[in-house]
């Protein structure tokens, strides 16, 4: 579900990584980090 994570204290209180362009392999995309580039990644 993108949209739940739009900022990146959100991103990294559940866990996840603030990552530029496309999150790294084996991560899921899960939202944003405050600008639609930087993607919030979550490790699977």
């Amino acid at each position: 579900v993108f949209g739940d994570i739009s900022n990146p204290v959100t991103c990294l209180r559940s866990g996840a990584i603030c990552h530029p362009g496309f999150c790294p392999r084996r991560y899921k995309h899960i939202g944003t980090c405050g600008l639609s580039v930087i993607k919030c990644c979550k490790k699977p």
